[in-house]
């Protein structure tokens, strides 16, 4: 069986975890996984149409066909309450939620979404959206902005997040009517990624501070997965559970498998 060192006939390095901020390309051997790790471009972006209303930290759902763009910051200070669709060509103008706000958390479909959360300040307030206009749904326990959330209009998930000065571990599900607590996560964080549904969920990087820690949702419990090699806040996130992407600040994008 080849070792590590024999790999293409090149010294391979060692190390306890991942390395801090490795480039592409770059391989090591990870002593406490047991395993060779790597990384490597997967794949290409390309420019799509611009949003209508520029902003920051907005919420987000759908697919790459049918997705939404949901409340968000203005600059300097003031938030929005507009809502963008996307057809996989342009932006549109959506209906605008009750709540103008930022980090708020989408889940759900174009015609069949949820905003939840988000700052105005801190908030728990949720809406629902039908394709055409926003309608108020059951408030979270715990108000929060800059969260992790995932899922269906009617199976939805809200984790961890921040709820200045403090940074919440709680987990809530929702029912299409009412929120209701699910166990802890293990790290707790805000502007953190997230992807997956109610029963296979993923929320992965954030600021604790900067980390790359990856936890996996089952409906009932929080386990840890494997760590995005560059750690970070403020990223996007998309997929499922086993099939997720992790993309942004800086501009490098992950793949996860698992």
């Amino acid at each position: 069986m080849t070792t590590f060192r024999q790999i293409s006939g090149q010294l391979v390095k060692s190390y306890t975890t991942n390395p801090d901020n490795p480039l592409e390309g770059q391989m090591w051997y990870n002593q406490t996984e047991l395993k060779l790790k790597g990384v490597t471009a997967v794949g290409a972006w390309s420019s799509g149409a611009p949003l209508s209303t520029a902003r920051r930290i907005p919420g987000s759902a759908g697919i790459v066909t049918a997705g939404l763009a949901i409340g968000g910051r203005l600059a300097p200070l003031a938030s929005t309450n507009a809502t963008e669709e996307y057809d996989g060509s342009g932006w549109s103008n959506g209906g605008n939620l009750s709540t103008a706000r930022f980090g708020v958390e989408g889940a759900g479909t174009q015609t069949a979404a949820l905003g939840f959360g988000g700052a105005t300040p801190a908030t728990g307030a949720t809406e629902e959206y039908d394709g055409t206009t926003w309608t108020a749904g059951g408030t979270m326990g715990t108000a929060r902005y800059e969260h992790g959330g995932f899922g269906t209009q009617t199976a939805a998930v809200a984790a961890t997040g921040s709820s200045y000065p403090t940074t919440p571990s709680a987990t809530e599900e929702y029912n299409g009517t009412a929120w209701t607590a699910g166990n802890n996560v293990g790290t707790a964080r805000y502007s953190l990624a997230a992807a997956g549904i109610l029963t296979a969920g993923l929320i992965f990087g954030g600021q604790t501070p900067a980390t790359g820690a990856t936890e996996e949702y089952d409906g009932t419990n929080w386990t840890a997965g494997g760590s995005l090699n560059t750690a970070r806040a403020n990223l996007g996130g998309a997929g499922t559970q086993d099939a997720a992407l992790a993309f942004g600040n800086p501009n490098a994008t992950e793949e996860y498998n698992g």
